[in-house]
């Protein structure tokens, strides 16, 4: 009999059902493939359904449900199933048995990754995400690309790839010119618009953050107003990308300052990056880049400007070609992401590429891409864009503060701390923690609460904001899933104070058995979540195993047991659901605390 459970400790159950299925639709004379498996769309009646009956008449040339009956005919007797039902014209509804279950929760306890699989062939993958703009202060418009990011970079770690993230930093162009001439206007004897002045300059910055957040939007205000500014700007930053020494180091000083600051950002919003690079890391290699691409017939010369066409006959739609360099030799942004992915390629050698950009940007990475494989760059590696949608207002457009102004992420995560305190007194939680344990504790339901609420969603899909709704401990948010983590830290410690500990899960109860088949779900939902780069398989499955455990809680009493073996069954079912409910929070960049 164990021998028949065997293949339950390294797979998910629909898995392992499915192969059962597909021997017995070989022996029928037919493909193993339509044995596959799948949850129920009617999970009432049971929780898999195998449709491989239907696919396969016509091959056969026998009724659906002919084949149907032979299938579960081959498989009566198999101590995998409880129930084999063959519903309307030959759909075959499959209810595991309990030995199964029971066989299957046994391996998910022992397993430290909870049922958790690694991809069979491990990849190099790079993450481009965050792209925040160097002397800015990181605001909402950030937020989706770096929660997206980071649980994606998760995601392919615990699959097993080797994960390299790049911050991608706007550090060059015209903005770099712009703050430049600014300051040069504020402080014009500073030594680094002196052009005889020979070093060294200054180790110290002559500006701080708030500075830098201070002098670009009056500088860039001025470009829009006046030409002369404008073209001044532009001149400051041709002598900068030339190498001029105190424009180049002035340009460190705005780098060093605004990583400093940006790192202290992502911190707090839990977020880290392998790599900070910037466009300007890509700058030395477009010159090069141009001549060679232009040497083979890539690139030509249309209007003065050097164009890369990038459409195709079964186009059905214009593409416009990229714009490698303009007619006065100025690069583009389509420059340096292609310069960025022929450095990536020669420093890295990545299998695959992804670039987690706002929807918005479909066009651009499409014509980059191609671009790149015309080039020959990217023959080896893939280069996907992950887009995503907006995060809106309740007026339906991008996220503004009330005054109409972009709100920064800092205040933003300050205002949901403070509204998370309020939550949190209001729900009588957290009241006997110290002071500095309850700010410890806002946080985290603060970041669950943004965290969970956008990635809950299809990362391509428009939004809106509704911290009033996201802070709720009640439904499908982040509060209520530290909540429900919580919950069962609190029970183990009471068991362990009872002396109790778990044992050996044996799931009779039908709450059990539900708890047992979420539990099993988690492959699947990792599964999705990988190949579709979407997060919200993820955030599906957490909050499906949180109300399945508190349905398991609420019929099944845990110390309350009479039984020791019972209640040593149900608190390993507890200790599992804890140890995967934290790993699939981890994925998503959430962290339950201990007590609330």
């Amino acid at each position: 009999m164990a021998d028949a459970f065997a293949d339950l400790a390294a797979r998910p159950l629909e898995d392992v059902l499915g192969a059962a299925l597909g021997r017995a639709f070989e022996s029928a004379g037919l493909d193993a493939a339509l044995g596959a498996v799948k949850p129920a769309a009617r999970p009432d009646l049971a929780p898999f359904q195998c449709n491989g009956a239907l696919a396969g008449a016509k091959a056969a040339g026998k009724t659906p449900r002919d084949i149907a009956e032979a299938v579960v005919a081959s498989l009566e007797g198999d101590p995998l199933f409880a129930g084999l039902e063959i519903a309307g014209p030959g759909f075959i509804n499959i209810t595991p048995s309990q030995g199964a279950l029971d066989a299957r929760a046994a391996a998910l306890a022992a397993d430290d990754r909870a049922g958790a699989l690694k991809v069979e062939t491990p990849r190099r993958v790079m993450l481009d995400f965050g792209g925040p703009n160097v002397a800015k202060a990181m605001h909402v418009g950030h937020l989706r690309s770096s929660i997206i990011g980071d649980a994606l970079q998760r995601l392919f770690r615990f699959r097993g790839d080797e994960v390299i993230s790049d911050v991608h930093l706007g550090d060059w162009g015209l903005q770099m010119g712009q703050i430049i001439t600014g300051l040069q206007r504020e402080q014009p004897d500073l030594p680094y618009f002196d052009a005889g002045f020979e070093g060294p300059y200054p180790e110290a910055s002559p500006v701080t953050m708030e500075d830098l957040q201070a002098i670009y939007p009056r500088a860039s205000a001025a470009c829009k107003e006046d030409p002369a500014r404008l073209a001044e700007a532009q001149q400051a930053t041709r002598e900068l990308q030339q190498g001029r020494a105190g424009y180049v180091a002035l340009w460190r000083h705005f780098l060093n300052v605004s990583i400093e600051a940006l790192k202290a950002d992502f911190a707090r919003l839990g977020v880290s990056f392998d790599l900070w690079k910037g466009e300007s890391d890509a700058d030395p290699l477009i010159e090069d880049m141009a001549e060679q691409l232009t040497r083979r017939g890539v690139a030509v010369e249309d209007q003065g400007a050097l164009v890369i066409p990038v459409a195709e006959e079964d186009d059905k739609k214009e593409l416009p070609p990229l714009i490698l360099l303009k007619s006065d030799g100025a690069a583009l942004y389509a420059t340096t992401d292609l310069a960025t992915i022929l450095e990536r390629v020669r420093g890295w050698a990545p299998a695959l590429i992804l670039y987690v950009v706002d929807k918005r940007q479909g066009l651009h990475f499409e014509q980059v891409f191609r671009a790149a494989k015309k080039a020959g760059m990217a023959d080896r590696t893939g280069l996907e864009h992950i887009a995503y949608g907006t995060m809106n207002g309740p007026d339906g457009k991008p996220f503004k503060t009330r005054a109409g102004g972009v709100l920064k992420l800092s205040d933003l995560i300050e205002t949901a701390e403070a509204r998370a305190r309020e939550r949190m007194k209001e729900a009588n939680l957290a009241g006997e923690l110290s002071e500095a344990e309850q700010s410890a504790v806002a946080l985290q339901v603060a970041l669950a609460a943004i965290k969970f609420a956008d990635l809950s969603h299809d990362r391509a899909t428009d939004y809106i904001f509704d911290l009033d709704r996201f802070m709720t401990f009640e439904g499908k948010t982040g509060p209520y899933l530290l909540y429900a983590a919580v919950r069962v830290k609190s029970l183990m410690r009471k068991a362990a104070d009872a002396g109790a500990a778990p044992g050996p899960i044996r799931a009779e109860a039908k709450e059990e058995q539900a708890l047992v088949l979420a539990l099993d779900a988690f492959e699947r939902a990792l599964r999705g979540a990988y190949d579709k780069r979407a997060p919200n398989f993820l955030t599906d499955h957490a909050y499906s195993l949180a109300t399945a455990f508190s349905a398991f809680y609420a019929a099944c009493p845990v110390l309350g047991a009479d039984d020791p073996a019972v209640r040593a069954s149900r608190l390993g079912l507890a200790a599992l659901t804890l140890k995967q409910l934290e790993l699939a929070l981890g994925l998503l960049g959430l962290e339950a605390p201990e007590r609330m």
